[in-house]
């Protein structure tokens, strides 16, 4: 099972990064082996991205701490 869930139904967003090579195959790698998992042959990179950042955001301890500090100072 993937760490990344399926996606919910989505609004395609158009995003423009700037990736190296290798993460920019990294991704797509990704992106296939998403596909296979869930039959969901229209999955591209740019609609798993803000999903991936989301999961990673959410599993990062220090960021949540660093965060929950913030919003207790104001």
């Amino acid at each position: 099972m993937l760490k990344l869930a399926r996606l919910p139904d989505r609004t395609p967003v158009k995003i423009g990064i700037t990736v190296t090579p290798d993460l920019d195959a990294d991704l797509h790698a990704y992106r296939n082996l998403y596909r296979t998992t869930y039959d969901d042959k229209t999955a591209t990179v740019a609609d798993l991205i803000p999903a991936m950042l989301e999961s990673f955001l959410a599993s990062d301890r220090a960021f949540a701490k660093a965060r929950k500090n913030a919003e207790a100072a104001t």
